[in-house]
C-alpha cells in the first residue's frame, strides 16, 4: 500500500517544503473502508509533535456540508423545506429586487447579496492582520448586520453565485429554531455520534483536553510560523468544527454509502441526491457558448465537478488562516479523501485531488491546478540577453508571471498573462500603450529563453539570486 501512494507522499512532503506548512493529515477512503491515512510535519512545531491520522485541525467552511445535513434532516423528519422562505423563520428584511431569499439560496450561495466578507474580517482580525473589528456574539447581531445590506445586492435570489458565509450563519439560528437545540449539540445528536465521530468538536475546552490537537499557526508573507489560536464561538455553522482525518474518513464514508452510517442511515438516498444535485453555475455565464470551459456548480452546502479523468468530483474545502482543509470524493467510484493543515500554504484541494488522481491510477502532475502550478514555477529565474547586456527577473504572482526589469535608477513591471502553458512553448501576453504583446518562452535542453518585444533573454539563475 505504501508504494501505490508513495508519489502522492513525496508530492504532499515538496510543497510543505516549498510553503512552509507545518502540518498536513490525509486519509483515503476506497469502497467504505479507510485504506490509507498519515500525518506529515508537525503539529507542535516548537515541541517537535509530529502530526498523526488522529491529529485535530480546524475543518473550516467543510461545516457548511454538515449545516446542510442538518438541514435536509429536518426536512425529512417534516420541520422545514428547503424551498421555505427565510423569513418565515427569521425576521430578515433584504428582499434581492424585491424577491425573497429561500433556505435553499442559503445553501447553495444564491441569494443575490455578494460576500459581506464578516468572516475575512473576524479572522484577520483575530490573527493581528487587519484593524476591522466586528461585534458579532448573537444570530440578532448577524442579523442586524445582514439586514444593513439591502442596497448591496446583486442578482435575484436563484439567478447567481455569490459564496456568502452569513447566509449559512442564520442557517444555524434556523436549525436552532427549528429543532429546539443548540446547533452544535443537534450536530453532535444527529450526526457526530451516529457516525462515531467522537473527537469532532466545537469548543475550546474540548480541543484544549485533547492530547494530539495540532497548533494553529499563522505563515507569514516571509514564510514565518506564527503560533495561533482558533475563533471559538465566533465561527460556528459557517466553520466553526475541529477534527481529525481519522474522525472525517467516516464522513467521507457515509456520501459514499448513499448515506448509512456505523448505527444506521443518516440521510435518506434521496436528501443526499438532492445535497449533491448542481443547481447554480460557480461563474456566471456571461461567455458565448463557444468560449466557455466546464466550471462547478453549487450544491447544497457541497461543489460538483465534472470531467476529472471522465467522472464528477464533489466536495469543499476550508480555510480559516490558521488551518485549511478539503474532501473531495467520487461516488461512482466509491473514493474520497480529506486533508487538514495547521496553516494557509499550498491549496490543500490540489492535495486531495491528486490522491484522488492517484487512486484511480492516473498522474497527479496532469491535473490542470498542479500541472499549471508546476509549469509557471519552471519559467521564473533571472535572465539576460546576449553578453548580459540587459537583464530581467520573472517571479510568481499567483496565476501569473511577473517580468521585472530593473536597474540603479529605474524599476518595471510587467504581468504576463497565461495563454497557453505547453510545456515546450508557453505563450503569455500583456498590454502596453493599449497594444496586446505576447510573451513567447521556448523550453529545450534544459535551458529556458523567452521573446519580449525586441529582446530574446535566456535564463541564467534563480529569481532568488536578484538583487
Amino acid at each position: 500500500m505504501g508504494a501505490r501512494f508513495a508519489v502522492l507522499e513525496r508530492f504532499i512532503q515538496e510543497k510543505m517544503a516549498e510553503t512552509h506548512l507545518p502540518a498536513v493529515s490525509i486519509a483515503l477512503v476506497e469502497r467504505g473502508e479507510t485504506v490509507y491515512q498519515r500525518g506529515f510535519g508537525f503539529r507542535d512545531s516548537a515541541r517537535g509533535l509530529p502530526a498523526t491520522p488522529r491529529t485535530l485541525y480546524g475543518i473550516g467552511s467543510i461545516t457548511k456540508s454538515f449545516t446542510c445535513l442538518a438541514i435536509m434532516q429536518l426536512q425529512e423528519q417534516g420541520k422545514l423545506r428547503v424551498d421555505d422562505r427565510v423569513d418565515r423563520y427569521l425576521p430578515l428584511e433584504v428582499r434581492p429586487l424585491g424577491q425573497p431569499i429561500l433556505l435553499g439560496h442559503f445553501m447553495t450561495h444564491s441569494s443575490g447579496i455578494p460576500a459581506l466578507a464578516y468572516a475575512e474580517a473576524v479572522i484577520r482580525h483575530a490573527a493581528g492582520a487587519a484593524d476591522k473589528w466586528l461585534p458579532m456574539g448573537s444570530y440578532d447581531d448577524m442579523l442586524t448586520f445582514v439586514n444593513g445590506a439591502g442596497d448591496w445586492v446583486q442578482a435575484r435570489p436563484g439567478e447567481r453565485w455569490f459564496y456568502l458565509n452569513e447566509g449559512y450563519i442564520l442557517l444555524g439560528a434556523i436549525i436552532e429554531k427549528v429543532s429546539g437545540q443548540p446547533y452544535v449539540e443537534y450536530v453532535q445528536e444527529h450526526i457526530l455520534d451516529p457516525l462515531g465521530m467522537s473527537r469532532s468538536v466545537f469548543r475550546k475546552e474540548q480541543v484544549d483536553a485533547d492530547p494530539d490537537a495540532a497548533v494553529p499557526y499563522v505563515i507569514t508573507k516571509d514564510k514565518t510560523q506564527l503560533p495561533s489560536h482558533y475563533l471559538y464561538g465566533r465561527l460556528s455553522s459557517d466553520g466553526g468544527m475541529i477534527s481529525s482525518v481519522e474522525d472525517m474518513a467516516r464522513y467521507v464514508a457515509m456520501y459514499l454509502a448513499d448515506g448509512r452510517g456505523p448505527q444506521g442511515r443518516v440521510i435518506s438516498p434521496e436528501s443526499l441526491r438532492a445535497m449533491t444535485t448542481p443547481y447554480v453555475a460557480l461563474v456566471p455565464e456571461v461567455y458565448p457558448a463557444s468560449e466557455r470551459i466546464p466550471t462547478g456548480h453549487a450544491g447544497y452546502g457541497l461543489f460538483v465537478y465534472p470531467d476529472f479523468f471522465g467522472h464528477t468530483v464533489i466536495g469543499h474545502g476550508g480555510a480559516v488562516l490558521v488551518s485549511t482543509a478539503h474532501l473531495a470524493f467520487i461516488r461512482d467510484r466509491e473514493l474520497g479523501v480529506i486533508v487538514l493543515a495547521n496553516g494557509s500554504g499550498y491549496a490543500m484541494a490540489h492535495f486531495a485531488h491528486a490522491a484522488l488522481a492517484v487512486m484511480l491510477g492516473e498522474d497527479l502532475w496532469t491535473l490542470p491546478g498542479i500541472a499549471s502550478d508546476r509549469a509557471l514555477e519552471l519559467l521564473t529565474g533571472r535572465y539576460e540577453t546576449y553578453q548580459g547586456t540587459y537583464g530581467a527577473t520573472i517571479k510568481r504572482a499567483g496565476d501569473f508571471l511577473m517580468l521585472e526589469i530593473k536597474n540603479k535608477l529605474l524599476a518595471q513591471t510587467v504581468p504576463l498573462v497565461p495563454v497557453s502553458l505547453d510545456p515546450a512553448h508557453p505563450r503569455f501576453f500583456t498590454l502596453s500603450l493599449g497594444r496586446r504583446i505576447t510573451v513567447e518562452f521556448d523550453v529545450h535542453d534544459g535551458e529556458v529563453d523567452f521573446i519580449y518585444e525586441r529582446y530574446r533573454m535566456r535564463r541564467v539563475g534563480d529569481a532568488a539570486e536578484a538583487s
